[in-house]
């Protein structure tokens, strides 16, 4: 399925993102992966018409992100890192609230993804720490059991057994055979590595690297290259002048060296940013 897609965006206050249009699977996991002001929540948002581009267009599930139709936002779950609660209604109040925008909500789910996440349920949203706000965004993201799920750095603030619960959570309340997917952008790539089928590096608002993770785990590796060289190879993805100059490359296309080792997720990311 093509999740989303979008062409040359600008945005207010100078923030751009350069075209690319990427096909995630359905049931695949797609992760966001950059430092602060790459443009993660940027693209979010976007996707969902919550941020408006001066120029150019994004599409979500091939429909303008502008004006996203009440089919296609049916099949949404979004939550955001700063959950947009209604400060003065607990957690009940609120899943009163979202069933009744969306038809498919389902109010045994709700309270089962709630109880599972040990959410106090009768505290006011303004009471709650951050940690359990972010966990009442996440059931009424995926209580109505969409389709695709959009999540902007949805565990920041839980602690390690927390992130621990929620991710098996998201992949074990699907309530249909279709398969769920997931785009998660989060700075806590220990956690993402274990989960993702898909990862989408960016910088400055450009994709550095998409693929499958799996691939990238198996067959980038990076070998001492000390001086910038003039022009890349075939399978040389990216120089790195951090430690002393090292060449990110693609083993399959292009010798690796003796001593190139696997990297890690956090590894891939200081790589692509120095």
């Amino acid at each position: 399925m093509t999740v989303y897609s979008y062409e040359r965006w600008t945005l207010a206050k100078g923030h751009v993102l350069q075209g690319v249009d990427i096909d995630i699977p359905a049931g695949a996991v797609g992760g966001l992966v950059g430092r602060n002001g790459a443009g993660k929540s940027t693209l979010i948002r976007t996707l969902l018409g919550l941020q408006v581009a001066d120029e150019g267009e994004s599409r979500l599930l091939d429909c303008p992100s502008r004006d996203l139709s009440d089919a296609v936002k049916s099949q949404l779950g979004y939550a955001a890192q700063t959950p947009d609660l209604f400060a003065g209604l607990n957690a009940y109040e609120h899943l009163q609230q979202m069933g009744a925008v969306y038809p498919g909500f389902d109010d045994k789910l709700a309270l089962a993804l709630a109880a599972r996440l040990e959410l106090p349920m009768a505290r006011n949203a303004e009471q709650l720490s951050l940690g359990d706000q972010q966990k009442l965004a996440v059931v009424l993201a995926l209580a109505h059991d969409p389709d695709l799920v959009l999540l902007d750095e949805p565990v920041a603030s839980l602690d390690p057994i927390s992130r621990r619960d929620f991710m098996r959570l998201l992949f074990s309340t699907r309530q249909r055979e279709a398969q769920r997917t997931v785009l998660i952008s989060s700075h806590l790539l220990s956690d993402l590595e274990r989960v993702v089928s898909h990862v989408m590096f960016l910088r400055e608002g450009r994709v550095q690297l998409f693929a499958a993770w799996d691939d990238c785990a198996e067959h980038l590796r990076v070998r001492a290259c000390p001086a910038r060289p003039p022009a890349l190879q075939p399978g040389e993805l990216h120089w790195s002048a951090g430690g002393g100059g090292r060449l990110l490359v693609d083993k399959r296309l292009t010798d690796a060296g003796p001593a190139a080792q696997p990297l890690g997720m956090e590894d891939l990311m200081e790589v692509l940013n120095t």
